[in-house]
């Protein structure tokens, strides 16, 4: 049997301009995002000259055994490793899969899993892909292959890593590494307080309806979907020049016209989380990915302790933020 192909790609933090990446509004006004990736990773390893097809998500505890490609579902939670082996086919093997961030966190995992499940199975297969195909590659295997509604910001952040402005015009993505000031990442590393507020009831029907809101002209959501690029613009602007302060505003600015979208994105115990940071002196902070639960992020005063104590004391998970500035590694 031949020696497994792994692949670890990181998940990250989307500072502003989330949505604007999700077409049709990145097909016809294009968006930006600006993002960031962090040490916690979706794994994927592959296993040739097994009999027959297994695929197993260990974080999900689910796994389906099949004789062959064409027996496997197309939905269901294993959706996107069924669409990995029909799309890069190995034959037999087993797909194993797991990840770091937990389920429904809005850190993009689904997406940085796309990425690793693309890189193991390439290298499996023999293929030496570039960057960009990787990158192109999983966002077809989520939105086409799978079926699943969505932007292209995770893949590409997971792919490239570190910070990064993204802009999206389909089908061209423009990728940006921003340079910052290495004090400026370990001060800003430092006052980052990522907390799991329980999985997010998102779904791909918000997606739907927010956009067809877009494609009837609905004034509102156009607005906030043209502020959100414009924050995103911006944020670029205030890490560039290391202005914390800034950060934290547009932060907050960008939860408040991503609520604008759809009345569903902040949860009752995202605002009491967001209350309680307020009060502990932080900055600005916003939800991690879409909203309706999952993950939020704020940027605290100098003093973090507050923050933390507050956020565990409201039952919240605080989880690890080690920013990474590199993207998906065979390993």
């Amino acid at each position: 049997m031949t020696k497994p192909a792994h692949a670890a790609a990181p998940v990250r933090l989307d500072f502003a301009g989330g949505w604007t990446d999700v077409p049709p509004f990145s097909e016809r006004e294009g968006g930006t995002v600006v993002a960031a990736t962090i040490a916690l990773y979706a794994r994927a390893e592959v296993q040739l000259g097994a009999p027959g097809l297994r695929l197993d998500s260990r974080d999900l505890g689910e796994m389906v055994e099949v004789s062959d490609v064409s027996r496997l579902d197309r939905g269901g939670p294993l959706a996107l490793l069924s669409a990995a082996v029909r799309l890069l086919p190995v034959g037999s093997c087993t797909v194993q899969t797991e990840s770091d961030a937990p389920p429904g966190s809005g850190l993009g995992s689904s997406g940085a899993l796309d990425v690793a499940l693309v890189t193991a199975l390439a290298t499996a297969r023999g293929d030496s892909l570039g960057a960009r195909e990787v990158a192109d590659l999983a966002c077809r295997l989520e939105s086409v292959e799978a079926g699943i509604a969505g932007g292209r910001q995770d893949q590409f952040s997971s792919t490239f890593g570190g910070f990064l402005r993204l802009r999206f015009r389909d089908p061209v993505a423009e990728i940006e590494r921003l340079q910052l000031d290495p004090r400026f990442v370990s001060e800003l590393e430092r006052r980052m307080v990522l907390c799991y507020t329980g999985a997010s009831r998102f779904s791909g029907g918000t997606i739907t309806r927010v956009m067809q809101a877009y494609e009837h002209g609905d004034r509102a959501v156009t607005g906030a979907l043209h502020a959100l690029r414009d924050v995103a613009e911006r944020m670029a602007e205030a890490l560039r020049s290391a202005d914390l302060g800034k950060m934290g505003a547009l932060l907050t600015e960008n939860w408040r016209r991503q609520q604008e979208l759809d009345p569903g994105m902040c949860t009752a115990e995202m605002g009491r989380l967001e209350a309680a940071m307020r009060a502990c002196g932080a900055l600005g902070g916003k939800a991690a990915g879409s909203g309706a639960g999952g993950c939020m992020f704020f940027l605290a005063g100098d003093d973090t302790g507050p923050a933390m104590t507050a956020a565990r004391e409201l039952g919240m998970r605080v989880l690890p933020v080690h920013w990474t500035h590199h993207g998906v590694r065979p390993c």
